[in-house]
This record gives structure tokens, C-alpha cells and sequence, in this order.
């Protein structure tokens, strides 16, 4: 179905254009190249501290890049938010969302982390599930040197980058050895089968072609069988039981609109708090500032996610 006469109207000139030309992730070094080209990482916004750490464990792994915003000028042991990137598994940066994760640092009072993961398919599962890991256990043993409370972390991220998050939620939950109060799920990448209604829609900004090339690099050898793990795609977990407080939030014409609802969906059944918000005619990554985060549906998605980590943080800090 192709669903471009139900978007936004808002949205309409842009996913036309978009559609016209649709990228290419057969070649995602190149693909990479060209988007760097095209959408340079934003700055980040004025009053807002930032610096570049890098992260690595005992067991001499690669080191995991980290960028880490505050507030200016404030100090103290700050919540933080773990910010994890999206691009299909194949792109994007810790610093493509420069903008956003600053203005969560300063607005709300918190840190906020942008992870820098390898990519795929030069770097499959689990690496970049696993530098996620490496990168928040990082900051837990050296929660005092910067600044931030170890026991007040909420993990996010968008598309795979939601994936990811959703990914690492459980991996944190089984693994017992860090503490996450809330998993903000921005129209996660979770189900690698794609075989849902809405997995075979004819979208715009992320199609059903890039959607199959992506499982495939970040599956390798695994993609297409029974055993892929819950930790790669978290559709596939048969156990949601407690993990902490989620929020998903998804358009109406994602291609991840099915697997979103039902994940959520699920959670809520498994006794997880959940918070889901799908957005009538919103196509994928509408709320990206330069994807029309600008129009009005994009400004409202935006303030209810910055809602909730808000009230997150306060909840956090009462179970602190």
C-alpha cells in the first residue's frame, strides 16, 4: 500500500521529495558519505557543556566513543539520559542529534550520553549492541568523575537506535549488573521477520528494501533463521517481565507502526509500565528536526517525549 495520501499534510512536499529519492544503502559506506554531505551533524545549542570521552572495559574490547552534554555551569551529580542514534543500523552518528540531546541537558537539568557504536554490516551483532553496553557500564564505574548518578539512568534512542534500546533494556535486566530506571523507545526497529502489514507498506524515509538490508547487515549469518536472539531484535523476547518503565511512541504510517504497537502492547501485559503514543499521519522520524520535526505534529511528539523523560527523572529521583 502506498500510504503517502494519508500523511500529514504538513509532510506532504517532503516525503515526495523524499520518495523521488530514496537513498541507497546497498553501499552504506557510500550511503553514509553522501548523507554526511547532504546534513552536517547540527550545532549543539548555546548554553550546553560538552565533551568527548571514550569508554572501554577490562576485557579489551574497542573503545566506545561517548559525547556527554550538561547543562552549563551546573554541577553536582546530574540523572542522565543515554542517548543511542539511529540510521537503520547502517549510519548516523553520536553526533546527529547534537541539537535534541543538548536541549534535553539544558531544559531538563540532566546529562544526557550519545553513544558512537560501530555500524553494519563491517560490525554485526552484537557489536553494537555490545558497545551500548560497554559504553553505559563505562559510565557507571566512573559516575563520580563526571558528574553524573549512576542510579538515575534512563536508556533512548530512536529507530534502530530504539531498537538497540530495547535490545539492551533486557540485556541490563539479565546481565544484573547496571541500573536503568526507564527505556524511551522512539519508533524502535524490533522485529527482524517483518512480516506484518505495515512492514510492507510503500513508505518513504525508511522503505521495506531498506528495512530488509538492514536486518541483513546487522544480523549476518542469522538473519532469515529461528535463532535469532531477543538481545538483536526484541520483538523475539518471550519474557518482558521486569523490565523498567517504557515509553514508544510511532506514527501511524511508520513501517514500524505493527511491531511498535505490539511490542508495546506486550509490555503492558507483562506488567511493564507503559506509555505508547502513535501519531496520527506521522511517516518515519517525523520529529527530526530537519524531517519536519518543525511542523506541528513533529513540535508536539517532541514535547511529549521531553514530558515524559521529565517526568521520569522525577520519578527516578524519588526512588533514588
Amino acid at each position: 500500500m502506498d500510504v503517502r495520501d494519508r500523511v500529514d499534510p504538513a509532510y506532504r512536499e517532503l516525503v515526495e521529495t523524499m520518495a523521488a529519492a530514496p537513498g541507497d544503502w546497498s553501499d552504506p559506506p557510500a550511503e553514509r558519505a553522501r548523507r554526511r554531505a547532504l546534513a552536517p551533524p547540527p550545532e549543539v545549542p548555546e548554553g550546553v557543556d560538552w565533551a568527548d570521552h571514550e569508554a572501554s572495559d577490562a576485557e579489551g574490547s574497542p573503545a566506545v566513543m561517548l559525547r556527554l552534554y550538561r547543562p552549563a555551569g551546573v554541577q553536582g551529580a546530574l540523572p542522565l539520559v543515554y542517548w543511542i542514534h539511529g540510521g537503520g543500523y547502517l549510519g548516523g552518528s553520536y553526533e546527529g542529534s547534537n541539537d535534541v540531546n543538548g536541549e534535553w541537558a539544558r531544559e531538563l537539568g540532566c546529562a544526557v550520553v550519545s553513544v558512537e557504536y560501530r555500524l553494519a554490516p563491517e560490525h554485526p551483532y552484537p557489536a553494537p549492541l555490545e558497545d551500548c553496553y560497554t559504553g553505559l557500564k563505562w559510565l557507571a564505574v566512573n559516575a563520580s568523575e563526571l558528574g553524573v548518578d549512576p542510579s538515575r539512568v534512563i536508556i533512548a534512542g530512536g529507530s534502530a537506535g530504539g531498537g538497540l534500546c530495547a535490545g539492551l533494556a533486557l540485556l541490563v535486566r539479565d546481565r544484573g549488573e547496571l541500573s536503568v530506571t526507564h527505556q524511551v523507545l522512539i519508533y524502535p526497529m524490533v522485529d527482524d521477520r517483518r512480516t506484518t502489514g505495515s512492514s510492507q507498506w510503500s513508505t518513504w524515509v525508511w522503505t521495506k528494501e531498506s528495512n530488509d538490508i538492514g536486518w541483513r547487515a546487522y544480523l549476518g549469518e542469522l538473519f532469515g533463521s529461528d535463532n535469532v536472539p531477543a538481545y538483536a531484535a526484541a520483538s523475539r523476547a518471550t519474557d518482558l517481565a521486569g523490565l523498567p518503565p517504557a515509553y514508544v511512541m510511532v506514527g501511524s504510517l511508520d513501517l514500524f507502526f505493527d511491531e511498535d504497537v505490539d511490542y508495546a502492547s506486550r509490555l503492558i501485559v507483562a506488567g511493564v509500565p507503559t506509555e505508547l503514543h502513535v501519531y496520527p499521519g506521522g511517516p518515519h522520524a517525523f520529529d527530526v528536526p530537519r524531517l519536519g520535526g518543525g511542523f506541528e505534529l513533529g513540535r508536539r511528539s517532541h514535547e511529549d517525549t521531553k514530558d515524559y523523560l521529565r517526568r521520569a527523572l522525577a520519578e527516578s529521583n524519588g526512588a533514588a
